[in-house]
């Protein structure tokens, strides 16, 4: 059983991106075009990461937990259910559409999933910026009127944004990133998104992309997650950035030759961000996501200063099963 689970990174090409991907992470990417997303880990119908190396290498990650399933997430998991987070790597070289998730409440109802997210800020272009939740005092009453006044943008909170930047975002809160950043996302595993304004712009196809303002402004309308604000985190040690109900994500500042140590119990995702780590033969490299296994633990030694994410409890019976 491999300790670690490194997958074959999945390119998805999105009008508002471009080539960082292979700047930052020197990877190869699909020639000539823009390249939005790689999805780093994922179990869905439509997509399914794969098993870059080992004595699991070719297998899905579907067929890992289906076979493996008390090993990789832990007792008690049923085989057939999905793993329950999706990791991207966004080049955000244009800006997103305004958007938004629709919370548990209502995703059903509107034929969706709920979906929160958090974003880690990589790299941020001077002047980048987010756009996250509305100002103060805007109802959907406001927002809609805003909508067909084309100033929908003004009601919208934005906040600068630079390296090592962190965001949560709730699901039913208004959101768009601003072109100059790469975000490491780390969400809920959903891809139901709501576009309420898209900057006039056409997508791959030449064609206006599709707006979906009603099911917007339901999602508003029942969202009580307030307005977020940008987490920062520095200096050694492990600092918490993210903690919901879905997920807990804590930052690791690691010099060199200092050891990342992530017990067994649960399921965790190893995040590089800056640096390298390794053990034995197994790196990780900047740029990198790996799944430790339940069942095993984690040691790995940073062989350059490194910013690694821990990502956890998010099996949501994770601290019943880790050791104490």
């Amino acid at each position: 059983m491999p300790p670690l689970l490194k997958f074959h990174p999945l390119p998805q090409e999105r009008v508002w991106g471009g080539r960082k991907l292979a700047a930052a992470f020197g990877r190869a990417l699909p020639a000539d075009r823009p390249i939005g997303e790689s999805w780093e880990m994922v179990d869905r119908p439509e997509a399914q990461s794969v098993v870059a190396a080992g004595p699991w290498a070719g297998r899905t990650l579907r067929q890992v937990i289906e076979r493996h399933a008390t090993e990789v997430m832990g007792p008690g998991w049923p085989a057939g259910k999905c793993f329950p987070i999706l990791v991207k790597w966004l080049d955000c070289r244009e800006r997103l559409s305004l958007q938004v998730h629709p919370p548990a409440s209502v995703a059903a109802e509107l034929g969706g999933e709920p979906k929160t997210e958090n974003w880690y800020i990589a790299e941020a272009e001077p002047g980048a910026a987010v756009l996250a939740g509305l100002v103060e005092g805007v109802d959907v009453a406001s927002f809609r009127a805003a909508l067909t006044a084309g100033t929908a943008e003004s009601l919208v909170q934005r906040l600068p944004t630079k390296a090592g930047d962190s965001l949560l975002i709730r699901s039913g809160v208004m959101h768009a990133i601003d072109a100059g950043n790469l975000i490491l996302e780390i969400q809920q595993n959903s891809d139901t998104t709501y576009r309420v304004y898209d900057w006039g712009r056409v997508g791959l196809d030449g064609k206006p992309r599709q707006m979906h303002v009603e099911q917007s402004l339901r999602c508003v309308a029942v969202n009580t997650a307030g307005r977020p604000s940008l987490v920062r985190a520095e200096g050694a040690g492990a600092h918490v950035i993210a903690e919901c109900a879905e997920f807990r994500i804590t930052r690791h500042e690691l010099p060199q030759g200092a050891v990342l140590l992530s017990p067994a119990g649960e399921p965790r995702i190893i995040s590089v961000v800056e640096g390298s780590l390794a053990e034995g033969a197994e790196e990780l490299h900047k740029g990198d996501n790996a799944l430790a296994l339940c069942a095993a633990d984690c040691r790995m030694t940073a062989t350059a200063a490194a910013v690694v994410l821990v990502t956890d409890r998010f099996t949501g019976f994770g601290q019943i099963h880790r050791a104490t």
